[in-house]
């Protein structure tokens, strides 16, 4: 790789992973007025389904690894960190299956992010209070996510085609 893709590469990644911290700082400091733990709007995976539509699957994974570890030591603790890498890496691996077909929008695909994240973290709390009890809430959240995944996808697909605009300019 020659020293201007490196250039490309660490600037895109570096902005990626930036804008995907800040959103989760904005995520940390804003409250969400519902009376169900662990509504998020999910802000940060903005940057992952653009990332799925621009840099691909690993540089997508890279980045959300990243973040994940980063929000963790910043805003969270140990805990948090693993509630994020399970609910994350279902929702990656989710939205990689449904993007590939090209079975569903970019909308569907995070749409089925969002409930895969809500389902990765439900389960791994359940593993840790060692109750199915927590599973009520799996109604609640999923509904969050397939509002927050619809509104997320549709962002997504507005910057994702911007960003296809203007490489297509270069």
């Amino acid at each position: 790789m020659n020293s201007k893709k490196t250039g490309a590469w660490v600037a895109t990644y570096g902005m990626l992973i930036s804008l995907a911290f800040i959103f989760s700082y904005l995520e940390a400091v804003i409250p969400i007025p519902i009376p169900v733990p662990g509504v998020k709007l999910g802000l940060a995976n903005l940057v992952t389904i653009v990332g799925l539509y621009t840099v691909g699957i690993k540089g997508t994974a890279a980045v959300s690894l990243v973040r994940i570890v980063l929000v963790g030591f910043t805003f969270g603790n140990a805990s948090s960190m693993i509630y994020s890498l399970a609910g994350g890496a279902l929702s990656l691996i989710l939205m990689i299956l449904a993007k590939k077909p090209g079975w569903f929008s970019q909308i569907g695909v995070s749409i089925i992010g969002g409930i895969g994240h809500n389902i990765g973290q439900i389960s791994i709390a359940a593993v840790v209070v060692q109750t199915s009890g927590v599973f009520y809430y799996l109604p609640f959240l999923m509904a969050a996510g397939i509002v927050a995944g619809a509104v997320i996808g549709l962002l997504g697909g507005l910057v994702t085609a911007r960003i296809k605009n203007f490489v297509k300019k270069l």
